[in-house]
C-alpha cells in the first residue's frame, strides 16, 4: 500500500509537540532534519512507531528522522504545509542547532572553530620557540649567533603576529570579510602602537595618550599575544559589516561598508574594548603579585590552578613584570617563575594523555607535538587546540599545575632569570635542580593521570586510527549493529583496488557532488553490505544501492561508470529497498568482463552521501583490499 505522506508528517509534526517546539526543518536524501527547542519534550518511541518512520537519532543538534530516498522529499513537503514553516538549507539547520547550544559551549565551541585553521602554525612556531630558546640558554654563545637571530625570528613569527592570523579565521567563523578581518588583526598590532610585551614595564604616566573630542583617551598600545580581545573585536566587525550589506544602498556597498566597518571597529577596539582589558590586566597582576606571597603555599597553589585561564585572555605576558621585579629584590631570586612552569607543564601533560588516549587521528596529530611544545614552555597550542577544546583536560591540567606550584612554594625554588619554563627552566635553577625536577614530576603526574581516567573520548569526537585488518567473509558474517555503532567504520563492500575519490574517472564522483569516499577497481563481481544497516534505494538498472547504516550513516555503492546505460544486464540484484542486511550480506553481483566489453569502466564509487555531518571522515588506507576489510574511519 502507498505511503500516506500528509498523515505521515501530521503524525510527526503532532509528536514534535507542534509549532513552538520547532525552530528549523530541512531535509537530505533519505532524513528530515529538525532543530527543535526542547527535545525533552519528544516522545521518541512514539517518533520511532510512525508509519514511514525508519530510524531517529540526535546528532550536533539536530534530530534526523530516517525515512527513505524518493519518500523524504515529499513527507517534506507535507511537513511544511502542515507547520507553516520554510523551507531552509541543511546549512541553515545546522546553525539553528548551533544556536540551541548552552551559551557556554557556544563559546567554547567559537573558540574552538578559531583556532583549529590556525593550529598547525602555532604547533610549529611553538616547537621551534621552545627549541631556539633552550638551546640560546644553554649555550651562551648561540644566543648571540645569526643562526639564533634568523631561527628565532622564524619562530616566533606565528606569535608576533597572532592576532593577524585570529582575526582572519574569526572573520571566517562569524562570518565576515576575511579580508576586513585582517585589517582589524593589523590595527591591533600597528607598529605605532607600543609593543604590548614593553608596556607592563612602563609607567602609566609614560604610556602616550591620543584624546580625541579633548576628553575621550584612546591609549597607544597594541594587543601582542592577545586572543579574547582580538575574537571579541573581529565579531564586532562581522556584526557591523552584515548591519551595513543589509542597510546600504547596492550601488555604494562596495566602498562605504569596508570603510564604515573598518573605522568603527577600530575605534570601538582601540577606544572601549582595549581600556576595559588593559584595566583587567592591572587588576590580574596585582592579584597575582599579592597571591603568592600569601600562606605557607596557598597563593602559588591558587596561582598554578588559575595561570591557564590567564593564557586564554591573552594576558599571561603581563607577569614579565612581576618577574622583573623579583629578581631586582634583595635576594634577586624569581619564585613565580615554578609556579607557570607547574602550570605549562601539567597543561602539556594533560594534551598528551588525550593524544595517547584518543582514537581520532586528528586529535592525535594535533594534541602530540602540542604537549611537547607545552614542555618547552609554548602552551598555546596544547591550551586551545586541544585542552579548551574538551575542557576536563583543561581542569585536570590545573589541579595538576595547582598541585607542582605549592610543591614549588614549598621548596623555596627561585630561577635566575625569567621568560623560560617547562624542561628549558632547568637553565635557570640550577641551585634546585632536584627540586625543580620534582615540581614538573608531580605536575605532570598528576595531570596526566587525571586527565586519563577522567577524560573519555565522545561518540562524536571518535574516530578510529590502527593500520586496517583484514576480515574474513566468514567473519564478516559475525560483525554486528553494536560493531559497527562502535567503531564508525566502513568497510570495502568489494575486493579490488582502492583509489582515491579524486581518481574516480567520473567529475559527479570526483568531485564530491555526492559525498566523500572511495573508488574500488573490482577484482571480483560480488558486492557486499559494509555494515549491518537498512537498504534505503535501489536502482531500476541494479547498478547502485543505498544503504543506510548505524548513527544515519548514508553509504551509496555505484557500481561502474555510466553502467546505467546497460539497463541491468550483467547485474543481479539480491536485496530490495526496506530490507535489512548484515555487514558482509551479499548484496548484488555483477559482471565485469560484460562492463568492460560495454565500454565502461567498471571502477565502483563507495560515497558516504551526508559526509557533511562527519567532519573527520578518514581514509585508512589505499591499494590492494579484501571485502569487508576496514577502509575508513568517520566521526
Amino acid at each position: 500500500m502507498a505511503m500516506d505522506y500528509a498523515k505521515c508528517a501530521k503524525e510527526i509534526y503532532d509528536t514534535l509537540g507542534g509549532r513552538s517546539n520547532l525552530v528549523s526543518a530541512a531535509h537530505c536524501a533519505t532524513r528530515l532534519r529538525l532543530v527543535t527547542v526542547d527535545n525533552s519534550k519528544i516522545d521518541m518511541k512514539k517518533l520511532e512507531n510512525i508509519d514511514g518512520v525508519k530510524g531517529v537519532f540526535s546528532n550536533n543538534g539536530q534530530l534526523q528522522l530516517i525515512i527513505g530516498t524518493g519518500t523524504v522529499n515529499k513527507v517534506y513537503e507535507e511537513f511544511l504545509s502542515v507547520s507553516g514553516m520554510t523551507a531552509a538549507t541543511k546549512e541553515e539547520v545546522k546553525a539553528a542547532a548551533a544556536a540551541q547550544q548552552p551559551l557556554f559551549k557556544r563559546m567554547i565551541k567559537a573558540l574552538g572553530d578559531v583556532f583549529v585553521p590556525i593550529l598547525p602554525a602555532i604547533v610549529a612556531s611553538g616547537l621551534m620557540m621552545g627549541l631556539v630558546e633552550a638551546l640560546g640558554k644553554a649555550i651562551p654563545s648561540f644566543a648571540g649567533s645569526d643562526w639564533y637571530g634568523i631561527l628565532d625570528l622564524m619562530a616566533n613569527t606565528a606569535f608576533t603576529f597572532l592576532p593577524v592570523l585570529i582575526a582572519v579565521s574569526a572573520a571566517r567563523v562569524f562570518g565576515g570579510n576575511i579580508f576586513l578581518g585582517a585589517v582589524i588583526g593589523m590595527i591591533m598590532i600597528h607598529p605605532n602602537l607600543i609593543n604590548a610585551w614593553s608596556v607592563g614595564s612602563m609607567d602609566a604616566a609614560e604610556i602616550p595618550v591620543w584624546r580625541l573630542f579633548g576628553f575621550f583617551p584612546i591609549r597607544q598600545v597594541g594587543y601582542q599575544g592577545h586572543v579574547i580581545p582580538v575574537i571579541i573585536a573581529v565579531w564586532l566587525m562581522c556584526m557591523i559589516e552584515k548591519w551595513l550589506h543589509k542597510h546600504v544602498p547596492e550601488m555604494i556597498d562596495l566602498f562605504v561598508t569596508p570603510l564604515c566597518t573598518v573605522i568603527v571597529t577600530a575605534f570601538i577596539t582601540l577606544g572601549i574594548i582595549g581600556p576595559v582589558f588593559s584595566a583587567a590586566e592591572s587588576y590580574v597582576l596585582e592579584f597575582a603579585g599579592w597571591i603568592i606571597t600569601v600562606g605557607h603555599g596557598v597563593g602559588a597553589l591558587i596561582m598554578g590552578a588559575l595561570y591557564p585561564l590567564t593564557v586564554v585572555c591573552g594576558i599571561h605576558h603581563m607577569y614579565n613584570v612581576i618577574e622583573a621585579g623579583m629578581l631586582s629584590a634583595a635576594d634577586g631570586l624569581n619564585i613565580w617563575m615554578p609556579i607557570a612552569s607547574a602550570a605549562n607543564f601539567a597543561q602539556g601533560a594533560a594534551c598528551l594523555a588525550v593524544g595517547l588516549k584518543a582514537k581520532n587521528l586528528k586529535t592525535k596529530s594535533v594534541a602530540i607535538p602540542s604537549s611537547l611544545s607545552a614542555a618547552l614552555g609554548i602552551t598555546e597550542p596544547a591550551i586551545f587546540g586541544v585542552n579548551l577544546r574538551f575542557v576536563k583536560p583543561l581542569v585536570c591540567g590545573m589541579v595538576g599545575g595547582a598541585a607542582g606550584a605549592l610543591l614549588g612554594s614549598i621548596f623555596h625554588i627561585g630561577a635566575t632569570s625569567y621568560g623560560v619554563t617547562g624542561i628549558p627552566g632547568f637553565l635557570i635553577t640550577l641551585d634546585y635542580t632536584v627540586q625543580y625536577a620534582i615540581v614538573l614530576a608531580v605536575a605532570f603526574g598528576v595531570s596526566f593521570t587525571l586527565t586519563w581516567f577522567v577524560w573519555k573520548e565522545e561518540t562524536e569526537e571518535s574516530g578510529k586510527t590502527a593500520d586496517a585488518a583484514p576480515v574474513s567473509d566468514h567473519d564478516a558474517a559475525e560483525l554486528t549493529a553494536e560493531t559497527a555503532q562502535t567503531e564508525k567504520a566502513l568497510f570495502a563492500p568489494i575486493k579490488g583496488n582502492i583509489i582515491s575519490r579524486e581518481a574516480i574517472p567520473d567529475e559527479t564522483f570526483a568531485a564530491g557532488v555526492l559525498g566523500d569516499g572511495v573508488g574500488i577497481e573490482p577484482e571480483t563481481g560480488e558486492v557486499v553490505s559494509p555494515f549491518d544497516g537498512e537498504i534505503s534505494s535501489v536502482t531500476d538498472t541494479r547498478h547502485a544501492i543505498g544503504i543506510t547504516g548505524p548513527d544515519g550513516m548514508e553509504v551509496l555503492i555505484h557500481v561502474g561508470i555510466d553502467t546505467v546505460n546497460m539497463n541491468g544486464d550483467g547485474f543481479e540484484l539480491f536485496v530490495s529497498e526496506g530490507d535489512k542486511v548484515k555487514a558482509g550480506q551479499k548484496l548484488l553481483t555483477f559482471d565485469i568482463a560484460k562492463i568492460k566489453a560495454a565500454g565502461y569502466s567498471a571502477t565502483t564509487a563507495v560515497l558516504l552521501t551526508n559526509s557533511d555531518d562527519y567532519p573527520d571522515f578518514r581514509l585508512l588506507k589505499t591499494g590492494r583490499t579484501n571485502a569487508m576489510e576496514k577502509v575508513f574511519t568517520i566521526e
